[in-house]
């Protein structure tokens, strides 16, 4: 089962190095990894998003727990939350598609951020699901590459943070 985990961490040299370090030492995988200052430049909010049963996930929450930079660790899995994601979709159309892409990225509620005579790169933020979506609706209409960022999570107003 995937799992989003919330780290709240010292921003401090090393300390992504440390996290990403026990998770290839004890063979887990890293899905997606998003990192960003918090409104204190102390601390910074790492999420990432694993694979493993209930035995795995309680074995990467507490070697995370015995870090010393790790502030608190919170599964986001079990609670209410919000998570999205952002990608990034350049996409080259023939003429006879250009209308279609710009249509797509209404329907999104994408952004065009950026365009040339021959690509339009678009910003579509969502869940999982939706980034999903769109991507598999503009391949046929010429992706060039696209990047996308690890999945952010927020707990909802009242849940208890562990």
């Amino acid at each position: 089962m995937r799992h989003t985990i919330s780290l709240l961490v010292e921003n401090k040299f090393g300390v992504l190095s440390r996290i990403a370090g026990l998770f290839s030492g004890r063979g887990y995988n890293i899905g997606s990894l998003s990192v960003g200052e918090t409104i204190d430049p102390q601390i910074s909010v790492m999420t990432i998003v694993t694979t493993g049963d209930d035995q795995i996930i309680e074995q990467i929450n507490k070697q995370l727990n015995k870090l010393i930079d790790v502030i608190k660790v919170i599964d986001m899995t079990e609670l209410d939350h919000v998570e999205r994601e952002m990608v990034l979709i350049k996409v080259a159309p023939k003429q006879e598609d250009k209308a279609e892409v710009l249509r797509l990225a209404e329907i999104f509620r994408g952004r065009i951020v950026d365009s040339s005579q021959r690509t339009y790169t678009i910003e579509v933020t969502g869940d999982e699901k939706k980034i999903e979506a769109i991507v598999e609706l503009l391949k046929p209409m010429g992706i060039k590459e696209f990047v996308r960022t690890g999945k952010i999570a927020i707990a909802r107003e009242g849940v208890k943070k562990g």
